[in-house]
């Protein structure tokens, strides 16, 4: 394999929303992107999401985990034997727990197995060496998003917004010589996004999330519960900070009184109003927040964004990216810097008191 010089890397990412498994291959010399590859997606099935769901909060050991591994194992071999020409694979697995000021973070998945499995090199337990040296180990994505700001070419400060099961930002000085230097990344997540409102519409309706935000359209934000939500202290914490996905999953009960519809529009507010009190971390104004992930496709929220944001609020696919992707895009590039001896993350992105070169690497036979 090439040590230097751009190459094909497939990156692989199941997120926290539950749905499914996302795969894309991109270009890349793990500093700029010179092309965007194939993608696809492979759904998990309901008895395969029961038993993710079924070891959420659980740790190597625990009763369920090898189930919940091998569920992710043999959907990710099965959705990358369908791709030809990559040279690399970033393998993310899937999170199950995540205290990265406790027991740590784990993401299930064997990357050596699928290194045999797909004869390919593969990158994966990203997370583990920021957390160990004391970051956060999450986000991951933001010096991809700096790679991004690079590629569509942006001159003045912007944002990504990832909204999966948890929200996160990237705030980004594209002017800055690379992701590494000082003052050109603050990332941190913002709240819960996807998680809660998916956890209601399974526990209350048996449905995966809200599709179109049509149950939240048809309900009342309960704004009060919206303002006491946010006197959470965590929201106030500086940045770096990052969170499991279960650590509002409380909400759904402090809701019970509030009717289906209600209580999905006061969820959905409630993420919408954790970016905006984010807002505040930035180390100055962005001229706009650039929309990926899951979230981007509820109107409802994406609506609730513009309300309480003064700033441009856009989809990725408005500069030409694709936001069911990006996530697996960012672990394939990652897998290159790696590869190369290339930092991943450190103290803006994850809090990490250095820069930090995560992930393991497993070679086939």
């Amino acid at each position: 394999m090439r040590k230097d010089g751009a190459l094909w890397a497939l990156g692989a990412m199941s997120g926290t929303s539950l749905d499914g498994v996302d795969a894309a291959m991109i270009k890349t010399d793990g500093r700029a992107i010179f092309a965007f590859g194939p993608s696809a997606y492979r759904p998990y099935t309901p008895e395969e999401r029961a038993t993710l769901r079924g070891a959420l909060g659980r740790w190597p050991g625990d009763p369920g985990v090898t189930a919940a591994a091998e569920v992710v194992e043999a959907a990710h071999a099965e959705l990358l034997s369908r791709f030809t020409g990559a040279e690399l694979l970033g393998f993310h697995g899937q999170t199950l727990a995540h205290e990265p000021s406790g027991r740590g973070t784990h993401q299930c998945g064997n990357g050596a197995l699928l290194a045999q499995l797909l004869g390919l090199p593969t990158v994966w337990d990203f997370r583990s060496a920021d957390v160990t040296i004391g970051g956060q180990g999450a986000p991951l994505a933001p010096f991809y998003h700096f790679a991004l700001a690079r590629h569509i070419g942006a001159t003045e400060p912007l944002a990504f917004l990832n909204l999966g099961g948890v929200g996160n930002l990237t705030w980004i000085d594209p002017t800055a010589p690379g992701p590494e230097n000082p003052g050109a990344l603050l990332a941190f997540d913002t709240g819960p996004a996807n998680a809660p409102i998916n956890d209601l519409m399974q526990d209350r309706l048996g449905l995966d999330h809200d599709e179109g935000g049509r149950l939240a359209a048809a309900g009342e934000v309960d704004e009060d519960f919206v303002a006491s939500v946010l006197k959470d202290p965590w929201f106030d914490q500086p940045p770096p900070k990052s969170l499991d996905r279960n650590d509002f999953h409380g909400l759904i009960d402090r809701l019970k009184m509030l009717s289906d519809a209600d209580a999905a529009a006061t969820l959905t507010a409630i993420a919408a109003a954790s970016v905006a009190a984010a807002q505040i971390h930035f180390p100055a104004p962005v001229t706009r927040i650039l929309v990926t992930g899951g979230g981007r496709h509820n109107p409802v929220l994406m609506a609730e964004l513009r309300r309480r944001i003064p700033c441009p609020i856009l989809p990725v696919e408005d500069v030409g990216l694709d936001g069911d992707m990006l996530e697996a895009q960012a672990f394939a590039f990652l897998a290159v810097r790696v590869l190369l001896k290339m930092a991943t993350s450190g103290p803006d992105t994850t809090g990490a008191p250095a820069l930090v070169g995560g992930g393991q690497i497993s070679r086939p036979d």
